[in-house]
């Protein structure tokens, strides 16, 4: 994720400073890597962090319960038309 897609993301979330960014695993929807679900961002605080992101000073984390969604895949966040766009790249090859 790059400085311009996080500013767009914390002024989608209306989120200050202090507030951190969780990326998120909910049922329903459509992704490249699981059947029946896909992500979603919130704010939130970190538990058990699995990764995190650091940028301008806020936090963007996904936490340990949601890594098997994933399955091996890098997440790249990015903007495309106004949109918050997730694509995945496999590691696993």
């Amino acid at each position: 994720m790059n400085e311009d897609t996080a500013t767009h993301v914390i002024n989608d979330l209306q989120a200050s400073p202090s507030d951190s960014i969780r990326f998120f695993v909910r049922l329903g929807g459509c992704s490249t890597v699981q059947d029946g679900f896909s992500l979603g961002i919130t704010k939130d605080t970190p538990k058990h962090p699995a990764a995190e992101l650091t940028i301008n000073e806020q936090t963007f984390f996904i936490e340990e319960e949601d890594e098997w969604f994933f399955d091996g895949s890098d997440l790249t966040v990015s903007v495309k038309n106004d949109e918050i766009q997730f694509d995945f790249h496999n590691t696993n090859n």
